[in-house]
C-alpha cells in the first residue's frame, strides 16, 4: 500500500562511477514528501538526471522530456549543445523547432546564424543539409 501512495523506485545494483546503470523512479520520495529524481546513466522519472535521460524535466547527454537540457535534446521546450528538437528549440549547433534558435536554425520562427524557416531561408542552409545527407 505504501507503494501506491508514495510510487515506485528501482534502482540496478550494478554501478559505473558511482551511478546505478538504470534508475527508474515514479511518484514521491516517502522519507521527503518531494517527488523523486531518478539518477543514473539511464534515468527515467518525472525528473531525470543521466547520461541517457527521459522525464518531464530530463537532464543528460541525451536528454528526452517536456523540459530537456542536454547535449543532444528532444522535447516540449529543448535546450541543446549539439542538437536540439522541439516546440521550442534553442542549440549552440542545429535547431529545429516551430521557435528554433541556433547556429543552424530550422522551423517556423528562426533566429541564429544559418536559417530555415517561414521567416527567411539562407543558402548557406541547403548546402549544409546537403553535407550532411553526403556524409550519412
Amino acid at each position: 500500500m505504501p507503494e501506491r501512495a508514495y510510487g515506485y523506485e528501482y534502482k540496478s545494483s550494478r554501478t559505473l562511477c558511482g551511478w546505478p546503470l538504470v534508475h527508474i523512479v515514479r511518484g514521491m520520495d516517502p522519507e521527503t514528501g518531494r517527488p523523486w529524481t531518478a539518477k543514473g546513466i539511464v534515468a527515467i522519472g518525472n525528473v531525470a538526471v543521466g547520461a541517457i535521460s527521459i522525464g518531464g524535466v530530463a537532464f543528460g547527454g541525451l536528454a528526452i522530456g517536456g523540459f530537456s537540457l542536454g547535449i543532444i535534446s528532444i522535447g516540449g521546450m529543448s535546450i541543446g549543445l549539439l542538437l536540439a528538437l522541439g516546440g521550442g528549440a534553442l542549440s549552440a549547433g542545429l535547431a529545429v523547432g516551430a521557435l528554433a534558435m541556433g547556429t543552424y536554425a530550422v522551423g517556423g520562427f528562426v533566429l541564429g546564424l544559418h536559417l530555415l524557416g517561414g521567416n527567411w531561408e539562407d543558402p548557406e542552409m541547403i548546402r549544409f543539409f546537403n553535407r550532411l545527407l553526403k556524409f550519412l
